[in-house]
């Protein structure tokens, strides 16, 4: 079999969507500057015509998709499958939303990598419906996968259930180290280096903004709450975040733009996580990156990937609590960001990530 790596399950790079995206951007390069040859199937719109370009040595084909969101996302993986199992190349699909397409893939005699995220069906924002597509689809490809990839050592565990141990592999997520940024950024939100928290999460119910936003705004805290995403007064849950916040709780909308994203991570007093399922989360471990103090929700997704880096919370008062303890100790914040340093640098720099997928990859191909 030649070098050839072809990338599933993603909408293409450069990175514009989520963190399976950033991951593609960052290691369809490396492997080129390793000596393969790279492809990335990138959705388009119908308005145009399958084609072909270079991004950065990768080969990048544009497929035309009729369809919107979800279903549209379906289509391309289908089309995008199709024509990719015609090519002498090993298979890396990101996430297993398409499963189905992983057993085809697997009838074509494809060898295939499946990074199998987090464990989606468990989410609450999806109907039961959504759920048992999902559930389905991630055992057929569990099943169907030459590899599995995991993220984290519970979904290790979580798979371990249902396939031979010796099939998984456990290869985190990766972030780029912050030690600089234009702390002149900050102004535009009225706020000051180590004198606000920062929240970046989907305004979900597993997300604990909720239970994050009343802890912060149960007292005047001389300091801001800084909370990125999209909110919508017309959405339920979003509007009872909205209106559980105090004048001291920012709500910028979503920020994609990368300076602005590290001058909020740097200068934070410390980032407040409140994913309650998932696997190695991005936003985590992007924050380890920056140095971040981390408050983060008590589960055993979170206490690994922080580790010593953070103090936890099962609910609103401990959130409360956790909040309160480091704007009062200084000290407390300077170590939790001193550990987060060494966790990002132990566990979570790009390139021990991505060499840790080429030799995977090295060896599925012999």
């Amino acid at each position: 079999m030649q070098k050839h790596l072809i990338i599933l399950g993603i909408r293409g790079v450069p990175a514009a969507h989520g963190g399976f995206e950033s991951f593609a951007e960052h290691l369809a390069p490396w492997m080129v500057q390793h000596g393969w040859k790279v492809t990335v199937y990138c959705q388009g719109s119908d308005a145009g015509k399958w084609y072909e370009d270079l991004w950065k040595g990768c080969r990048r084909i544009h497929v035309p998709v009729k369809l919107e969101n979800a279903i549209g996302t379906i289509e391309f993986d289908i089309k995008s499958t199709l024509d990719a199992v015609k090519q002498d190349a090993i298979l890396l699909t990101l996430g297993y939303n398409t499963g189905f397409l992983s057993v085809y893939a697997r009838m074509r005699g494809a060898f295939n990598l499946i990074n199998m995220d987090g464990i989606e069906w468990r989410r609450d924002k999806y109907t039961k419906a959504q759920q048992i597509y999902l559930w389905l689809n991630e055992r057929m490809a569990a099943a169907s996968g030459n590899v599995l990839i995991a993220d984290h050592p519970e979904i290790v565990r979580h798979h371990s259930s249902h396939v031979p141990a010796g099939k998984i592999e456990m290869i985190p997520y990766g972030s780029d180290h912050i030690d600089t940024a234009d702390a002149a950024l900050l102004d535009r939100f009225g706020i000051r280096p180590d004198k606000f928290f920062t929240v970046i999460a989907r305004p979900e119910p597993e997300n604990s903004l909720r239970e994050i936003v009343r802890a912060f705004s149960r007292k005047p805290r001389g300091m801001k709450l800084v909370v990125l995403g999209k909110y919508d007064r017309a959405h339920a849950y979003h509007l009872s975040v909205l209106d559980a916040a105090s004048d001291e709780v920012v709500f910028p909308g979503a920020i994609y733009d990368k300076p602005t994203l590290h001058a909020l991570r740097l200068y934070s007093l410390a980032y407040i996580h409140g994913h309650q399922v998932g696997g190695t989360n991005p936003s985590l471990v992007e924050a380890l990156g920056a140095g971040n103090a981390v408050i983060a929700h008590d589960n055993p997704f979170n206490r690994w990937v922080a580790g010593d880096a953070g103090y936890f919370f099962l609910d609103e008062d401990e959130c409360e609590q956790q909040i309160e303890r480091l704007i009062t100790v200084p000290e407390a914040g300077t170590a939790l960001r001193t550990a987060a340093r060494m966790r990002w640098e132990a566990a979570f720099s790009w390139p021990r990530i991505l060499a840790d997928y080429m030799a995977l990859i090295e060896r599925c191909r012999l």
